[in-house]
């Protein structure tokens, strides 16, 4: 047998807890559709929110790679930069060689192109030792210090590290950050380690008079201008090739950033439509239980039975 208690305090308690509960959802409803976001707590949905705590460390992480990347991609144009100037001005050192060599300018002549020489030539050394705008060396490889220095018989030496090391761009992808210097001015001339700035420093003191033939000590110094230009050529097309990488990836980064930001609006943001349905639902109910609560409290049979 079946007992149904018709007490007072069991109806105001059930009807109490029942307009709680409705009051609760209407609450809920209205801080998502205020906040955008479905989930106040993970206790809501864990599964979701296993879910969302996937997606933030997957963000994060591809925030870090976005950053190695577009940070990447601007040290890259800064040295492609520095090597497009510093191939025009070996290409201007090749024509004054070819003067030199070809033309009788005369004593004042060679003077005049040597001291152009000996110009581009601490032009070449100051981009060398080009930096990003965050200071760092363009091509010292791993060293923060200048890539070059000059001893006090001009003399220039490298000085940095052999290899640039890699920069993580991409889940499994990681590209050289750079080139050392060593790989952009220096170069083999005839079996013999040279360098650009030894061939401009070498032709510039020639032509000053320290050849005995300046025609014959510019014809000679062709061959390490084009090896040089060969070297720097050979340099940028390195760098262009890693920039068009560091384009794809950062490309990629923005598709995966997108799949990403899909995930998080699937499990974490709120459906405005359902939630803004569901709340004018829950309020549509709860009008309904207040005014059959009234409504019940106030017959006298109610009263009768306290």
């Amino acid at each position: 047998m079946s007992f149904v208690s018709t007490s007072t305090g069991s109806f105001f308690n059930r009807a109490l807890a029942q307009m709680g509960e409705l009051r609760g959802r209407i609450e809920r409803n209205r801080t998502q559709i205020a906040t955008g976001l479905r989930l106040e707590r993970g206790s809501d949905d864990p599964a979701a929110a296993a879910q969302l705590r996937s997606v933030a460390r997957a963000e994060a992480l591809a925030r870090v790679e976005g950053d190695n990347a577009a940070r990447f991609a601007q040290d890259l144009g800064a040295a492609s930069e520095e090597l497009t100037a510093v191939i025009g001005l070996l290409q201007r050192a090749r024509e004054l060689a070819v003067q030199a060599a070809n033309d009788p300018a005369g004593e004042d002549g060679r003077q005049a192109i040597a001291f152009e020489l000996a110009q581009l030539s601490e032009e070449l050394f100051s981009r060398a030792n080009g930096t990003t705008l965050t200071g760092e060396p363009l091509f010292a490889g791993l060293s923060s210090d200048p890539a070059f220095v000059r001893d006090a018989l001009g003399n220039v030496t490298y000085i940095g590290t052999a290899t640039s090391g890699a920069v993580p761009v991409a889940p499994g992808t990681a590209i050289e950050r750079g080139l050392p210097g060593s790989e952009v001015f220096e170069f083999d001339l005839g079996g013999t380690p040279s360098s650009a700035f030894a061939v401009l420093g070498g032709l510039a003191a020639a032509l000053a008079g320290g050849a005995p033939d300046p025609a014959a000590a510019a014809n000679a110094a062709l061959e390490g201008l084009d090896a040089a230009l060969d070297t720097a050529s050979r340099a940028q097309t390195i760098l262009g090739t890693r920039m068009a990488w560091v384009d794809q990836v950062q490309q990629q980064q923005a598709d995966r950033g997108v799949v990403l930001a899909e995930r998080r609006s699937r499990f974490g943001d709120t459906d405005i439509a359902d939630t803004i349905a569901r709340l004018q639902q829950s309020l549509t109910a709860l009008e309904a239980s207040q005014a059959a609560f009234a409504r019940v409290s106030s017959l006298s049979l109610f009263d009768a039975l306290r």
